[in-house]
């Protein structure tokens, strides 16, 4: 299979909420339209340093991580950040690799937002159809 790349928009949801409690206005809250790879390889949003620092998420520890070479390292680990894709979002915490080439939108958050890798036509597409299904427990 080969990968491909998919338009999502991240978002400091530390400043979603701040600008729906009026502590900063809208045009303030942090947010990059970019293009990621889903990875369902990855467990989780892969950004770089750069992509955190414009989005002002804060690191909140670190965690290990065993890379595609079979290595252990340890990443930072950013406070939640939304994931939008098309009509679907999540938040969840952002792993940091510093140099990263690409963000990787990982098998939770796709997961989380009901979707899955359709290999043939190179795109992501909802697990349920057009609707994502939340599961509540």
């Amino acid at each position: 299979m080969s990968t491909f790349m998919e338009k999502i928009t991240l978002t400091n949801a530390g400043d979603i909420s701040a600008s729906r409690n009026g502590l900063i206005p809208e045009s303030k809250v942090r947010a990059l339209t970019l293009e990621a790879m889903p990875d369902t390889g990855a467990w989780t949003l892969v950004i770089n340093e750069e992509t955190r620092q414009k989005l002002g998420l804060a690191l909140g520890g670190s965690i290990a991580s065993t890379l595609a070479d079979g290595s252990t390292t340890r990443y930072g680990q950013t406070e939640a950040v939304k994931i939008q894709w098309k009509d679907r979002s999540t938040t969840q915490q952002a792993l940091v690799v510093p140099d990263a080439r690409d963000v990787l939108l990982g098998a939770l958050p796709l997961e989380a937002m009901d979707l899955m890798v359709d290999p043939v036509h190179e795109r992501l597409t909802g697990v349920h159809g057009n609707q994502p299904v939340h599961v509540l427990y």
